[in-house]
């Protein structure tokens, strides 16, 4: 196919995918994702969710050089034009290139930029991104995030927001990092028509970002979402939600059993708001229905399973609950995940994690993402924007690549954990043991009910004071002794010491938290070496 070095402007014949099997789309500035389906254009500029797929001749896309996927940018021609020709779609002799003259006439378009250095068919190499641009037609896809053909939470994890139906269209496995604060507009005209929900496009950095689309759209299908927003951490995410769902002079209601930096924000900077709280045990539903009844609700928040007891609270309940008295409901789902427990699906209208934990998986990320409808979501988005703390693109990167392996590491640290809990429970040198899938465990049978996996952290008590509880913790191996959790390394910590050690001895002792309170997060280490170095430890104490 012999492209013109005069050629200024190119349309291009294109198809869309007839599966349309994820939702990943372009972010509007109303918090609301674009949606694209190849073909004619609605004159009215109407968008539905759903994302760009894009399909080009063969012939075309192996004009693509090194030296002109080099030259463009991440969002240029090697993402928008390199759209892989479907194997079972055959070339077809009319697809190609052709000139036309006047190529803003469309109410909706995606751009990329052909070079006027274009060289022909012989050369198969398109050159430097400088000339103007094509336009591809658009108009509503069914939002779908599960494809019909993946049904497993593990083929999501690796697939969703990427093969069919990533916003950045590329022949490469992996999303390309796109590494940029801002993003142009060709002409004023086109600026106008972004503004008026006519152009769909970034913006700028902090208001969204191609690689993070991609992370929210792969979590959004596991949890069965309409949407969600990634931020640079956990706590990020939680104190944002809770400034943007909860007005001045609202009611919070709270578990007992928390990460200590969230009730810190709740105890000590809410009330500046007039934001007041209820902390309740995890399963005291009667106290929850009174809080209910004397305060103006606005959100039920806690985590399930808590930290770091594990506690579980029966989402469906708490939701139904809350529902009634028009209460919005968050559940922190971090230490469960969302293979291990889907929390919309019960009920919950918001699920929270720190995907700096089992998301990312690697200890080498930090980030944070709400997942729950459009509507809500979009309030958080809102106030995210005018706040910052977005997420870096390179830890995008990072979360999307460490989902890929999520389902396999999840499998064993359930089992590692679940294995591990039974031996320590039976063990003469362990007081007490902490763990949803132990009979023992207060709300064993909720956690039944409501999780497939019960997760690879086990907090318990060592039979002895804070002198033999860390010769137990210095005596093991494997385990690194630090904050956090589920990483692929094994990572163990004393609560009284790491989070707690500016309190005194009394003050910790309110929150349970106990000299000897170990909590340990087991990694995807062979069981045998883990069972072997715990046992070597309490043997030495």
């Amino acid at each position: 196919m012999a492209m013109s070095t005069t050629a200024s402007r190119v349309s291009l014949s294109s198809e869309c995918r007839k599966d349309s099997g994820f939702s990943g789309g372009y972010p509007r500035t109303d918090g609301a994702p674009f949606s694209c389906k190849l073909g004619a254009a609605s004159s009215k500029g109407s968008f539905g969710m759903s994302s760009m797929i894009l399909r080009f001749p063969p012939n075309f896309v192996r004009q693509l050089s090194n030296k002109a996927r080099r030259n463009c940018s991440n969002i240029g021609v090697a993402q928008i034009v390199a759209a892989s020709w479907s194997n079972n779609q055959p070339p077809s002799s009319a697809a190609g290139a052709k000139a036309v003259e006047a190529a803003a006439s469309s109410a909706v378009s995606a751009s990329f930029v052909v070079g006027e250095d274009a060289v022909d068919n012989n050369d198969k190499e398109l050159g430097s991104c400088n000339g103007s641009s094509p336009l591809v037609q658009f108009e509503a896809l069914e939002n779908v995030h599960k494809p019909s053909f993946l049904n497993a939470d593990g083929s999501v994890a690796i697939h969703a927001g990427e093969r069919l139906g990533r916003g950045i269209v590329t022949d490469a496995i992996t999303t390309p990092v796109v590494n940029t604060s801002a993003y142009f507009f060709k002409k004023t005209a086109e600026l106008i028509d972004f503004k008026e929900k006519r152009h769909v496009s970034f913006e700028y950095g902090r208001y969204g970002n191609p690689t993070t689309v991609v992370a929210e759209e792969k979590i959004s299908a596991l949890e069965g979402a309409e949407s969600t927003l990634i931020l640079a951490s956990g706590m990020c995410a939680s104190t944002v939600m809770m400034l943007a769902l909860v007005p001045a002079g609202g009611h919070i209601v709270t578990t007992t059993d928390c990460y200590r930096k969230t009730r810190i924000f709740i105890e000590t900077f809410l009330p500046k708001m007039g934001i007041t709280a209820t902390v309740l045990d995890p399963a005291d539903y009667t106290g929850l229905e009174a809080a209910l009844d004397n305060h103006k609700v606005s959100l039920y928040f806690t985590e399930s399973p808590t930290n770091p007891f594990l506690r579980c609270v029966d989402i469906e309940l708490v939701s139904k609950m809350c529902h009634e008295k028009g209460a919005i409901v968050c559940i922190d789902g971090t230490f469960a995940t969302p293979l291990n427990q889907k929390a919309l699906a019960l009920g919950a209208d918001i699920v929270l994690h720190s995907a700096t934990k089992y998301i990312g998986g690697h200890n080498d990320v930090l980030a944070g993402c709400i997942s729950g409808t459009t509507e809500i979501i979009s309030q958080v988005r809102n106030l995210h924007h005018v706040l910052g703390g977005a997420l870096n693109p390179n830890a995008a990167y990072l979360i999307i690549r460490g989902m890929k392996t999520l389902h396999l590491r999840i499998q064993q640290q359930n089992s590692t954990a679940q294995r591990m809990a039974e031996i320590l429970e039976a063990h003469p040198k362990v007081k007490h043991v902490y763990y949803p899938g132990l009979k023992s465990h207060p709300e064993h049978q909720t956690a039944k009910k409501q999780m497939k996996g019960f997760g690879g952290v086990v907090s318990f008590e060592i039979d002895g004071d804070i002198t033999t509880t860390i010769k137990f913790v210095d005596a093991l191996k494997i385990p690194y002794i630090a904050p956090s959790f589920g990483g692929c390394e094994s990572i163990v910590d004393q609560p009284a010491i790491m989070s707690y050690w500016d309190l005194s001895r009394e003050e910790r002792a309110k929150y349970g938290i106990l000299d000897n309170l170990v909590r340990f997060s087991f990694g995807v280490e062979d069981f045998e070496d883990l069972k072997v170095d715990v046992l070597q430890a309490l043997d030495g104490i």
